[in-house]
């Protein structure tokens, strides 16, 4: 499996390239914990994550570093390439390095793993300016 890192993604100018060099296209259910879950729930609120995560908030600000591709209120730090439990319990440099993280919204990291989107998908996901009750057409207003 090829390594990702965050040096080569921001070679990439599009947010749809960005995406695809991203997407799992092996299927995401082979990477995950199963029963010893709670090995990265302890991490992800481990003191040195939030370290870490905070510093690629920092970093990035938009979805997958585009500007203006809004992260909306549930910001992703996102393993550019899919961590086991021993990467955690080993600290192996693929888990804490901010060369293999990336921002996202919620949205763009479950279309990652679950090989969502299309081209036409993303630009509405970022195109669109929602607003309160814009989903309730039977309702007057």
């Amino acid at each position: 499996m090829k390594i990702r890192c965050y040096t080569e993604l921001m070679e990439l100018k599009t947010f749809e390239e960005r995406f695809d060099y991203l997407r799992i296209k092996e299927g995401s259910d082979r990477f995950g914990f199963g029963p010893e879950r709670y090995i990265n729930q302890n991490f992800y609120r481990s003191k040195e994550w939030k370290w870490i995560r905070d510093t690629i908030l920092c970093r990035d600000e938009w979805d997958l570093g585009i500007f203006g591709y809004d992260i909306g209120d549930r910001p992703i730090i996102h393993h550019m390439n899919p961590i086991t439990k021993e990467d955690i319990v080993e600290r192996r440099e693929i888990v804490y390095n901010p060369e293999y993280l990336i921002l996202c919204s919620k949205e763009t990291h479950e279309a990652i793993h679950k090989g969502g989107f299309v081209k036409e998908d993303i630009g509405l996901l970022h195109s669109v300016e929602r607003k309160p009750n814009d989903t309730l057409l039977w309702r007057k207003r």
